[in-house]
């Protein structure tokens, strides 16, 4: 499969400076699974800002009805 990763750059909404994995979703996914979390793109903006990207933070946010 062709990683289309200039048309995932216009939708990634990771903040994080320097990120290798930036446009190529399926490097991203496969890291923050790894660690038990989700990407940015699971996250509201103000949320992913935090760099909290764990499951539990995840569910915390479905719980307050922000996701």
């Amino acid at each position: 499969m062709e990683c289309k990763k200039e048309a995932n750059l216009a939708r990634c909404s990771c903040s994080w400076p320097g990120c290798s994995r930036k446009g190529m979703c399926c490097d991203c996914l496969a890291y923050h699974l790894k660690s038990r979390e989700l990407p940015a793109c699971a996250f509201p903006e103000q949320a992913e800002r935090t760099y909290d990207r764990t499951f539990e933070h995840f569910a915390r946010l479905v719980e307050q009805g922000k996701v």
